[in-house]
């Protein structure tokens, strides 16, 4: 975290095309689906096949992977508790920016804490929407795609959520996934017919009067 002095000779720009302008555009509302669970839940899968489900429906759609984000804007950050925080609080303020220009964010972060999810949610309370990938432990732990579990069983992997780290499932969170006992397809119509129903604008509503100047 860099210890130097922040600027407080900071002005917030606005901008001169309205959320609602953006989306008469695109047919749909921007927003967040913060998809959060286990290691082998299924999040990343969800987020894919419902990124490239919504992009032949013609929707401004795009995926923030946990594993890709720590390519590049996470790469400095390790798995502690702090970094873990600083690394959702990054991708966040990422999310809400994407919504802002009028996609659909999907992320796909374990994040593992209640209170940075809540952070995270209250950049932007309308446009933040929580769905548990809720995949118990021991069958994420089956699946192991990775071989993560068992390196965090030996002690090779420190901090490991689920092993020797704590992951807080969501309380009350819009939609939550069961992708134990459903299929790939059956999970993916239960979270298109959400979205759809929570983002897509009805036709009636879309007009063409939001005209940037």
């Amino acid at each position: 975290m860099s210890s130097s002095i922040k600027s407080t000779n900071i002005v917030e720009v606005h901008h001169h095309v309205t959320c609602e302008a953006r989306a008469d555009l695109n047919r749909h509302r921007g927003g967040v689906l913060w998809l959060t669970g286990l290691s082998g839940s299924g999040k990343s899968t969800i987020a894919m096949e419902l990124e490239r489900q919504l992009f032949n429906k013609r929707w401004q759609v795009y995926v923030l992977d946990g594993d890709n984000v720590r390519h590049g804007l996470c790469s400095d950050l390790g798995f502690s508790p702090g970094d873990r925080t600083e690394n959702i609080r990054r991708v966040g303020e990422v999310a809400h920016l994407f919504a802002k220009a009028g996609l659909l964010v999907v992320t796909a972060f374990i994040s593992p804490y209640r209170a940075d999810r809540e952070r995270v949610r209250q950049m932007g309370p309308a446009q933040f929407h929580e769905i548990h990938v809720a995949t118990p432990l021991d069958v994420c732990e089956q699946r192991d795609p990775k071989g993560l579990y068992e390196k965090a069983r030996r002690g090779e992997i420190p901090d490991f959520t689920g092993i020797s780290a704590p992951y807080e499932p969501p309380e009350a969170p819009e939609l939550r996934l069961n992708a134990e006992n459903c299929t790939i397809d059956r999970t993916l119509t239960t979270l298109v017919a959400y979205v759809e129903r929570t983002f897509a604008l009805p036709s009636d509503q879309v007009s063409v009067g939001h005209v940037a100047s």
